[in-house]
């Protein structure tokens, strides 16, 4: 693989807005889910026993010394979080091993505090990325100046074989959990109104026929299961980049039918590990002069072109034969029709994975060493003692460091369905578990929901005053009323919506953090109020809190113009299942029973912190942003970040940018000059020199002149 300097920086450039996104979006919510009148006050996590601060789990133990309570340590948190982050996004130098190590650790410490809200598939993913930009990122905060380093392929790799255990295991937890709708390939169709948060061209793709659809599976299947073994760790480049569009394509597509998740946002952050300086290049280089040919080539350099390109040839052959042989593709070209059956069962599936799970890892193994000796050579190949020999250090320092890395990352890789951890060393399992709490790496794939064909099931909550008459409070970011566009959340994502859709899906009444909800909302509190609905008038109790509360279970479809001829208008269509939650109030002794299990009974009031200058700021920038809803605050922060890169590069474009000047024959580019055509010239130049040393001393002066030094 090539130099990685460009995608390396987008890759760290991403990141950070990741980080951005991520802290922003759990500061708008903390008042909601972990404020003193939250659903799960965080204060009531917090240890009793006040413990060293190299032993706690979170930075919340600072708390007392800094006079602050620990929702404002929370919120003090993130903003730091978004401040650092937003550094890093706009300012090149500052995208830095030390600053994405405190990005970090500040994640960590809300995510070891955050409970059922935040251990999502997103967060372990983005604490493992962020490692890794630790490790990818240059230390030049440290010295005067930073520079592409000669092992930062090796560090890079990570990054490449993060993706590949993210895709794969993405895709291997479909099949291989049984789901009969993937089986069948009717996944798709259901999976468009069953995501957490469907967008309106969902439902139009919803519309398509279900050959397309059954197609589409096919090549989501395809796309995350065969194309990352033969194109992501490929020797040659254009299998990469075809890995990487593939990956862009399917991200994209989940993106507009899907929102923006900061799953899909990792997604392309780490599919940059797949391209080189190349691929960019290309694109921005200067047309080639018409005098300037083509080195001719050799016979060895023509015969290895050729074979790279017959087994390129072969790659795309081979997926072709996976597409029609696996999955029976047959056209109908009376009907203009695609039908699709997978070819396979699932105990031939669960043998295939035998097979491919040590093949994968030992995969990884060749490509890392391959990286880790050409790494090694160039250091060896750098001018001077001493450079060669730091140049040597830092390589076993960080090859030392990802070696470690990749070797714990294959005991989760292992965990996924189908697959075993008994042939992992046991030594690498002892090491695992313990540095397991500080989420060094991740399993992915392993939560796989079966997609269920009799709808999304949704819990919705109903308020009354009287017992007799209930009103539905309509939530924000999830179907509610069954003419409600389907809402564009963007990169903000709201934790309470999320967990009501998996607790919808589970059919658990008993979480902490469910009673807590029913709480906060017959109390009326309007930080939790805020999580429902921010517009006032579209919450029902806005005035006054509902004395009962209690919860359905409905199954949502999407409409069909061509069936369902009733709901021309609506979006959805629900089937009731069964109550969810029956009848409370704030006297129920079976609400009191489970926030006293919950531990959410409050015995004592809580305490504010001192009115500090820390403190006083946060309530500032609390009441600013507070009526906001987590989408437009993400929006407009994003827009503001796009708008200052917009002025940025019209400044530098009027004013920074040298204007291009007529080329001359006086003023070409010169390039440094071949051996060949230096041996001829000072052949030629020896005769007319021989006059004296005049001549010499001209040609010295006018070297010396800032002309020529140019």
């Amino acid at each position: 693989m090539g130099e990685v300097k460009t995608p390396r920086q987008w890759f760290l450039w991403s990141i950070a807005l990741v980080y951005v996104c991520a802290f922003a979006s759990i500061y708008v919510q903390i008042p909601g889910l972990y404020g003193d009148e939250g659903i799960l006050p965080v204060r009531l996590q917090m240890p009793k026993v006040q413990r060293p601060l190299l032993e706690q789990e979170s930075l919340l133990g600072l708390g007392p010394s800094l006079g602050l309570a620990p929702q404002q340590v929370l919120e003090l948190t993130c903003l730091v979080g978004v401040a650092l982050a937003l550094c890093a996004v706009l300012l090149e130098p500052l995208r830095d091993s030390l600053i994405y190590f405190c990005l970090r650790v500040l994640y960590l410490s809300v995510y070891n505090v955050g409970g059922d809200f935040l251990h999502s598939e997103w967060d372990v993913l983005l604490l493992e990325a962020g490692l890794l930009a630790v490790l990818v990122a240059p230390l030049g905060l440290l010295r005067c100046h930073s520079s592409y380093r000669y092992h930062d392929t090796v560090s890079f790799w990570l990054t490449r074989w993060l993706f590949f255990r993210l895709t794969f295991c993405t895709g291997v937890s479909k099949l291989a959990s049984g789901d009969p709708a993937w089986y069948d390939l009717s996944a798709l169709s259901h999976h468009l109104e069953n995501q957490m948060n469907p967008t309106p061209l969902a439902w139009y793709v919803h519309q398509l026929p279900d050959w397309l659809l059954r197609f589409g599976a096919v090549v989501v299947l395809q796309s995350e299961i065969i194309v990352p073994l033969v194109t992501f760790f490929a020797p040659i480049r254009r299998l990469r980049l075809f890995g990487f569009y593939v990956q862009l394509f399917l991200q994209l597509c989940y993106i507009l039918t899907g929102n923006c998740s900061l799953l899909n946002l990792l997604s392309i952050t780490l599919s940059f590990s797949l391209l080189d300086d190349d691929h960019f290049n290309s694109n921005t280089d200067p047309k080639k002069k018409k005098g300037q040919e083509k080195k001719p080539r050799s016979c060895g350099q023509t015969l290895v072109s050729y074979l790279m390109m017959l087994l390129e040839l072969a790659v795309y052959l081979f997926i072709l034969y996976c597409f029609i042989s696996l999955f029976k593709l047959q056209i109908n070209w009376e009907e203009k029709t695609l039908s699709s059956k997978t070819n396979f069962t699932q105990k031939g599936f669960h043998a295939f994975l035998e097979v491919f799970q040590e093949l994968t890892i030992w995969i990884g193994v060749l490509s890392f060493t391959w990286e880790a000796v050409s790494a090694m050579l160039t250091c060896v190949c750098t001018r001077g003692i001493v450079s060669k020999l730091w140049s040597l250090i830092q390589w076993a320092l960080i090859t030392a460091a990802a070696a470690a890395v990749f070797a714990l990352s294959v005991v989760p890789y292992t965990s996924m369905a189908g697959m075993s951890v008994s042939k992992v060393l046991p030594a690498v399992r002892d090491a695992y578990s313990a540095v397991e709490r500080y989420q060094l790496v991740g399993a992915y794939g392993i939560q796989h929901r079966m997609t269920s064909a009799e709808g999304r099931p949704e819990i919705i909550l109903e308020g009354s005053y009287d017992g007799l008459t209930w009103t539905e409070m309509n939530p924000m970011y999830k179907p509610g009323n069954v003419n409600a566009v389907p809402p564009i959340v963007g990169p903000h994502q709201p934790r309470l919506e999320w967990l009501m859709w998996q607790t919808a899906q589970g059919g658990d009444d008993t979480s902490p953090w469910f009673t807590g909800l029913l709480q906060r909302l017959l109390q009326g509190k309007q930080e939790v109020v805020g999580l429902l609905q921010v517009d006032e008038a579209q919450y029902p109790f806005s005035q006054k809190a509902p004395v009962f509360i209690k919860a359905k279970l409905y199954n949502y479809h999407f409409t069909d113009p061509t069936k369902d001829k009733t709901h021309l208008q609506a979006w959805w269509r629900r089937q009731y299942k069964r109550e969810f939650f029956p009848i409370v109030n704030l006297d129920d002794p079976t609400l009191k029973k489970l926030l006293e299990e919950a531990g959410l009974k409050e015995k004592f009031p809580a305490q504010t912190g001192s009115d500090t200058p820390v403190s006083q700021a946060l309530s500032l920038i609390r009441d600013h942003v507070k009526g906001l809803s987590g989408s437009l605050l993400l929006s407009t922060l994003l827009a503001t970040v796009a708008g200052i890169f917009l002025l940025k590069a019209v400044f530098s474009w009027v004013l920074g940018g040298p204007k291009p000047r007529p080329a001359s024959a006086d003023h070409k580019t010169r390039k440094p000059k071949e051996p060949s055509e230096v041996a001829e010239k000072s052949q030629a130049a020896a005769p007319s020199n021989r006059g004296g040393k005049k001549d010499s001393n001209e040609k010295k002066d006018s070297d010396r002149s800032p002309r020529k030094r140019k």
